[in-house]
Order: structure tokens, then C-alpha cells, then sequence
């Protein structure tokens, strides 16, 4: 089974980017860790029929009432939660791990962090950064694949705006180059 994994879109429409709308057509599951902030964000997503989804601190209050706080379901025999915040680092994900450990599951899908991370240790810790608000990266989802019991995933860097820390960097980088380019001239 293929999954598309996002989360914090923070969409007011209902128009989800042509790029991140293509992988969607191409799964067979969308799980979504809230923060849709919308309900026709929601809607959208929910279109095709195969969204599982938790809602997010930024969600309207219709949502919140839609939508549970936590999620476990199963694929292919392994166990997977679903939660928005699951922790407030992608550098020490103990907490992480340890709400992974009390829901029971071997993969622990997480938001709120806006930066993308795929770890793996006794369980899986998923974190899919955001499509369309991304911090400190670049937008992304997650792709797992799980076929008879075996976890494959990966991070998919999407087209779109990339944050403002992306950017600086870059250009340092760039600057860095140039200078050490006009260094071997001299």
C-alpha cells in the first residue's frame, strides 16, 4: 500500500497545488496530521474517498468537532497512530517515541513542526513538514510504502515557496562559493 503522508497545509481553499494533487491521484491512502485550517481545505482532501486525517491546533471548531485528536489504524499487519503534535522537536524525539510506545503502533505519524523527518528506531517517527507552509525546509510530504509488514518511506520535496531560513541560507552558501571561486582567480 502506497501513502501519501502531509500535514499543516493551513489552506483557506480548497484548491491544493497541482504537483501535491498528482501524488494524491497516485495513492491508495492519504493521511493527513492536521491543520488543514479549513473546512473546504478539509473537503478537498477528503474528495477522494481515502483520507485519514486528525485535526490540528489551527482547525476551525467544525473540525475539531469532525475530526478525532488521535488515530490507529492498521496496514498489512502494521499498526499506525496519528496525532498533531507529537512532540515540539525533530532534533529529540523522545517524546515522540514514548507516545508511539502508550498508543501501541510501530508508526507514529506527528505534525506541527513544519519541517519534514522519517526515523526509525524500535518504531517509526513520520513527521511530512508541510506542502505549502514549510519551516526551516523546503514544502514536502512523506511517501510510505508498507507491503507485507515492511516500512519504506521517503521525503518528497515539492515545488512552491520555500521559507524565508531556506532562502538565507542559500545565499550564504552562494556567497560562500562566489568568494571562494574569486579566491582560486586571484
Amino acid at each position: 500500500m502506497k501513502m501519501i503522508v502531509l500535514s499543516d497545509t493551513h489552506m483557506k481553499t480548497g484548491e491544493i497545488p497541482q504537483q501535491l494533487q498528482t501524488l494524491l491521484e497516485e495513492c491508495d491512502l492519504i493521511v493527513h496530521a492536521g491543520d488543514f485550517s479549513t473546512v473546504k481545505a478539509y473537503n478537498a482532501f477528503n474528495a477522494s474517498g481515502k483520507l485519514k486525517a486528525v485535526f490540528g491546533n489551527d482547525d476551525t471548531s467544525e473540525l475539531k468537532k469532525l475530526l478525532p485528536e488521535r488515530l490507529t489504524f492498521e496496514v498489512e499487519g502494521v499498526k499506525i497512530g496519528v496525532v498533531h503534535e507529537g512532540g515540539l522537536s525533530v532534533t529529540d524525539t523522545t517524546a515522540q517515541g514514548y507516545l508511539a510506545k502508550e498508543m501501541g503502533v510501530n508508526i507514529l505519524i506527528f505534525g506541527h513542526l513544519h519541517r519534514p523527518l522519517i526515523e526509525k528506531n524500535d518504531v517509526v517517527l513520520v513527521c511530512p513538514g508541510s506542502p505549502t507552509r514549510p519551516r526551516m525546509s523546503n514544502p514536502s510530504v512523506v511517501e510510505l510504502i508498507i507491503e507485507k509488514g515492511s516500512i519504506n518511506g521517503r521525503i518528497i520535496t515539492l515545488e512552491g515557496a520555500t521559507c524565508d531560513y531556506i532562502k538565507f541560507r542559500d545565499s550564504l552558501k552562494k556567497g560562500e562559493q562566489e568568494k571562494n571561486r574569486n579566491e582560486k582567480n586571484a
